[in-house]
């Protein structure tokens, strides 16, 4: 599955030019899952991918919206149709502006249960934090990130002084060298 993946990013993620990122920081490359993430190949793909990285003892994946919400959906329905209860909740990038101001929407575990946070694109961490602080606020239990792509721009080093573990399903190096070769 990996091996399908790979090409898949490489052609409809992947670009190469001048970007200025969304933390604020300019580079020559840029990558876009959503085209990957929304779509049906893309979906069975990452969401088989993703679920062999969460923890076993999750027992809901979370990820700030918009990157996290197809990836979210796409591991928990693998997880059902293995036959694993895992809940899908996402992380508003700011509380809910009426009813009950919530930061959180799915069926939430009791506190103090265990939960991966997953990702679509890691560069700085900013995203990635700002879920796992939001999950730990409301009582929760995070330990790992998974993200598809691995920018290699410190991301890795604000999870790990968070007290995080990430693993990424690729680099960018990899998705880089993969449309070279296309």
């Amino acid at each position: 599955m990996r091996d399908t993946l790979l090409p898949l990013l490489a052609q409809k993620a992947y670009r190469h030019g001048q970007f200025t990122l969304a933390s604020g920081r300019t580079s020559d490359h840029y990558v876009n899952c959503k085209p990957v993430s929304l779509s049906g190949e893309g979906l069975a793909l990452l969401g088989a991918l993703m679920l062999e990285q969460v923890e076993e003892t999750a027992v809901a994946v979370a990820g700030l919206t918009l990157g996290a919400d197809p990836l979210v959906s796409a591991v928990a329905l693998r997880a059902a149709l293995d036959g694993r209860n895992l809940d899908a909740l996402i992380v508003r990038k700011e509380a809910k502006g009426h009813g009950t101001g919530a930061w959180l929407e799915g069926p939430l575990p009791e506190p103090g249960s265990h939960i991966t946070v997953l990702e679509d694109v890691v560069t700085t961490g900013g995203s990635s934090l700002k879920a796992v602080n939001q999950l730990r606020e409301a009582g929760y239990q995070v330990g790992r990130v998974v993200t598809i792509v691995d920018r290699q721009e410190g991301g890795l080093e604000a999870m790990t002084a968070a007290g995080l573990e990430m693993r990424s399903l690729f680099l960018l190096d990899e998705i880089a060298a993969s449309s070279a070769a296309q």
